[in-house]
């Protein structure tokens, strides 16, 4: 179990599984560089979390910017939803009759990614959920800004195991004070950090390669 000063930003995990350089850079260096990208997807979960209301429509409860946290993971957040069905297998809930299954929503600006650094994100939410209320989730979704629809996602145990593993080695980082160095690929160029990171160094050459094409004369 972490103590409370010891939890990291659960939303760090998708700049982990992005790059970990990325997330080294924001959360132990503490830099931080906007473009567009970035302020776009701040407009979009501000208008998510809207100052954290909550609404019942039926059987249906939608809460916004509801916060959480894990000891046993060590991070804590803020949900941009998270709803409650109404279900005979769910939970009770203070100042509301029947049980409840949460199901958590994490909204995005763009598209679905090749990896799964928002789907680890969600189980990661879901899995702070479960310790809090004492209750097991199987599912959640992810919202696409430019889709306009959900995607499913279902939290295997294949993909909490990768959520854990990914926590261990960002709370090693963080202890080590350890910032990865760079691994030049092609989503550096659309990385707000870019500048700060500089990828073109992982191609310089090296100090003693390059005394030595001076001494050759090439």
């Amino acid at each position: 179990m972490y103590g409370e000063d010891d939890y990291l930003m659960l939303s760090g995990l998708q700049h982990f599984a992005f790059c970990r350089r990325q997330w080294a850079l924001i959360h132990i260096e503490q830099q931080w560089a906007e473009n567009e990208r970035t302020i776009d997807g701040h407009i979009f979960h501000k208008t998510a979390h809207d100052a954290e209301k909550t609404e019942k429509r039926g059987d249906l409860l939608i809460t916004r910017g509801l916060r959480i946290r894990s000891a046993e993971l060590g991070v804590s957040g803020i949900c941009d939803v998270v709803e409650f069905h109404k279900s005979a297998e769910g939970i009770s809930l203070f100042s509301y009759d029947g049980l409840w299954q949460p199901y958590p929503v994490e909204y995005k600006k763009g598209e679905p990614k090749e990896f799964q650094a928002d789907e680890l994100q969600l189980c990661g939410q879901a899995m702070c959920l479960e310790e809090m209320l004492l209750c097991h989730i199987p599912e959640g979704s992810l919202f696409y800004g430019e889709r306009r629809r959900r995607t499913q996602v279902e939290f295997t145990e294949a993909l909490r195991a990768q959520v854990r593993s990914m926590l261990g080695e960002m709370h090693d980082f963080w202890k080590r004070g350890y910032t990865p160095k760079v691994k030049a690929k092609k989503s550096c160029n659309a990385c707000s950090m870019r500048e700060l990171c500089v990828p073109g160094l992982s191609r310089a050459k090296s100090a003693a390669a390059y005394i030595e094409e001076c001494l050759s004369g090439e």
